[in-house]
């Protein structure tokens, strides 16, 4: 289950772009580390809402796929965001977690955090599809 997630994400050239570093994968749950660049603030030096969706998402995704049948790949179906604070920080950290794994459709909690402050940066609730 491990080595699945992993060379998925060794495929996802968009986190790679972003710099995101898978760091944890278990039953359930999978953390995606980000260092602030500049290149992915927006206009006040925060880290971008996109950005932060992106790596939270993939985090929730990843925790999916642990739990799908071996052959099974993930897609997102719909999420949820709400960002409580600014991302203000050197560091960040995604954690997705499944919530209720079903046989078609997962359902996740995820949780971007400023590792400098330990401030929650952004919730998110989101669903996924176990595709093939």
């Amino acid at each position: 289950m491990e080595s699945r997630v992993r060379e998925s994400f060794e495929r996802q050239t968009f986190m790679s772009t972003l710099g995101a570093r898978l760091i944890s994968v278990s039953a359930g749950e999978v953390i995606i580390e980000l260092e602030h660049r500049e290149d992915l603030v927006q206009q006040n030096g925060f880290l971008h809402a996109g950005v932060t969706t992106a790596v939270v998402d993939s985090a929730c995704g990843y925790a999916a796929l642990t739990m799908m049948p071996e052959g099974s790949d993930v897609l997102s179906v719909e999420f949820k965001v709400n960002l409580l604070s600014p991302a203000a920080g050197s560091r960040f950290r995604a954690v997705g977690k499944v919530v209720k794994s079903g046989r078609t459709l997962t359902v996740c909690q995820g949780e971007m955090i400023a590792l400098d402050s330990g401030k929650t940066v952004a919730i998110m609730t989101a669903t996924m599809i176990a595709s093939r």
